[in-house]
């Protein structure tokens, strides 16, 4: 990796933990504004008052969330978008590049792949072009591989593995993907992978202690931390989540540690 990207890198990836958590906010692109990013400004206040590593944006809430005020915090900016009014969510087509990222001040770059859609082939496409423009720009990747298509089971280790193989195939610095559900099958998508392994968060969980649980499940496993939406910024204490999350992180300590820092025992 040069010289750039390197230092763009460990504006996301903690040096001496080798992991990282990373909010992803890009969600108003897809469904509109959840719960928790209605005030942009306060969600990243608090997700840089709790310690997190990055955050994940679309160009145009650069200003509006005031990330200037926090630049001691990692930024990806989100270059790929779908809509669920389109009758097609899945895919995902490219709104942004590398060189414009460039110019804002983003420490990565963050695409979206769909593995099985029906679109899937320009999908691939576009990773490879955006792969391509990252290594010429020195600008970091984090490539978010699902399966999702026709009959495709998005939680299958098996389909997980091969949805983290391709992103680090493709030229991916770092890659999200689900959790299987288990430390064993879990460490078997870490070893197939070979760059960084994000978890990401899934639907909305009805417990803290089933997130908490989650992410120490795939720390174990040798799994590089974590990139959770909604079960992060709409949490009603999230400050507090996201120190919580740190101290799994960055600092090991286990569950119910964590449930002690958000006063959960």
């Amino acid at each position: 990796m040069e010289v750039g990207a390197l230092r763009r890198f460990n504006r996301i990836i903690n040096q001496k933990s080798g992991r990282a958590i990373v909010v992803p906010m890009d969600h108003g692109v897809s469904d509109g504004a959840p719960r928790g990013l209605k005030n942009m400004a306060a969600a990243v206040s608090d997700m840089s008052a709790g310690g997190a590593d990055a955050v994940l944006l679309h160009k145009g809430l650069i200003h509006k969330a005031r990330y200037e005020d926090h630049l001691h915090m990692g930024f990806i900016m989100h270059i790929s978008a779908s809509t669920c009014l389109s009758g097609r969510p899945n895919k995902k087509i490219l709104v942004g590049d590398v060189e414009e990222a460039v110019r804002l001040g983003a420490d990565a770059v963050s695409i979206h792949v769909n593995l099985g859609d029906e679109y899937e082939d320009e999908m691939l496409r576009d990773a490879g072009k955006v792969a391509k423009a990252c290594s010429l720009w020195g600008m970091p990747l984090l490539m978010m591989v699902y399966a999702r298509g026709h009959d495709v089971n998005s939680y299958d280790p098996r389909n997980i593995a091969h949805c983290a193989r391709v992103g680090a195939e493709l030229g991916a610095d770092i890659v999200k993907v689900p959790y299987t559900g288990d430390p064993e099958t879990f460490a078997e998508v870490v070893e197939d992978c070979g760059v960084p392994v994000l978890i990401a968060g899934g639907p909305k969980l009805d417990s803290t202690r089933k997130l908490l649980e989650m992410v120490y499940g795939s720390l174990q496993a040798g799994g590089s931390g974590l990139s959770v939406g909604r079960n992060v910024f709409e949490h009603q204490n999230r400050i507090l989540l996201v120190k919580a999350l740190r101290a799994m992180v960055h600092e090991n300590a286990d569950v119910e540690t964590a449930l002690g820092i958000m006063g959960e025992l």
